[in-house]
């Protein structure tokens, strides 16, 4: 069993004031960047609440990037508590927020309302996040007056890729854009604290910021909304080949855990690990004793 502690546990970790939802739209005001990224685990989380992240995300996402699925679908409420539970305790600060995930809200308003109940309850979360436009305001709405923060996620939503087409950017005609102009100001009347934008152009992340009284938020939606988001893994770089055009690579962690990786079972194979360095010593005159009563 690992004997590792953090060096910044939650006991000595730098303080900073808790981030709330006054706290994001005071950042809005201000036109201050507010920071997110996703947070699927306690190592991780740890790491971006030290560095002070605004915002963690608890995203269904965790399907592809910690289990390997080809989308979002499989993961379940159950995947999701497990997750939040341990992003939440690794960061007390840091605003957590919980991904619905697919078909625990779409069903029906009491189903949206007790889910989003329990990630709060359960896991502790400060809020939680479900995809679509207009069709979900009643959620939003529901949600809201039950006393949960709920956030909104418009454009390219995964849940719904299918009918999509496929994960590619939305709003790039005048119908769609409009369309996403409109459910921003729906979700936002219906309660949502703040919005996700996901793959539109530029142009219509700003006009739907610049109409809002609430955070945008961009993940691929340009520079001009009030904060932005990414997939922790896409960012350190942890799997090699495609990503999306809105990503910015600032590691290439696979590498380096590879190199590692082959130096260890390198190591073992040739008789290199463990050395004495790793050895737990023992006394001569106790090894002996062992020895004889092992004799008799």
């Amino acid at each position: 069993m690992s004997m590792w502690k953090s060096e910044n546990s939650q006991n000595d970790a730098p303080k900073r004031k808790k981030v709330t939802i006054p706290v994001l739209n005071q950042k809005k005001l201000n036109g201050e960047a507010i920071t997110m990224i996703t947070g699927y685990d306690y190592p991780m989380a740890l790491i971006e609440e030290e560095v002070g992240i605004d915002i963690i995300l608890v995203g269904d996402s965790l399907g592809m990037t910690v289990y390997g699925y080809d989308s979002t679908l499989p993961v379940t409420m159950d995947v999701m508590a497990v997750h939040s539970k341990a992003v939440r305790k690794a960061a007390p600060k840091a605003f957590v927020i919980g991904d619905m995930p697919y078909m625990s809200y779409q069903i029906s308003v009491e189903q949206a309302v007790t889910n989003a109940g329990r990630l709060m309850q359960e896991c502790g979360v400060d809020g939680v996040k479900l995809e679509g436009g207009v069709e979900m305001a009643d959620k939003i709405k529901a949600i809201t007056k039950a006393g949960i923060p709920a956030m909104g996620h418009l454009g390219l939503t995964p849940q719904s890729v299918s009918q999509l087409g496929g994960f590619k950017a939305q709003g790039r005609d005048a119908g769609n854009a409009l369309k996403l102009i409109e459910d921003a100001k729906i979700l936002e009347e219906a309660g949502a604290f703040a919005i996700l934008m996901e793959a539109i152009p530029s142009e219509v992340g700003k006009i739907i910021t610049e109409r809002a009284n609430i955070p945008i938020i961009s993940i691929g939606a340009g520079p001009h909304c009030d904060g932005q988001v990414l997939v922790v893994h896409d960012i350190l770089g942890f799997f090699p080949g495609h990503k999306a055009k809105f990503v910015k690579q600032y590691a290439q962690v696979h590498e380096v855990i590879r190199k590692a990786l082959t130096e260890y079972k390198k190591d073992i194979e040739e008789g290199k690990f463990p050395s004495d360095e790793h050895d737990y010593p023992i006394d001569e005159d106790v090894l002996a004793e062992i020895k004889a009563a092992l004799e008799k």
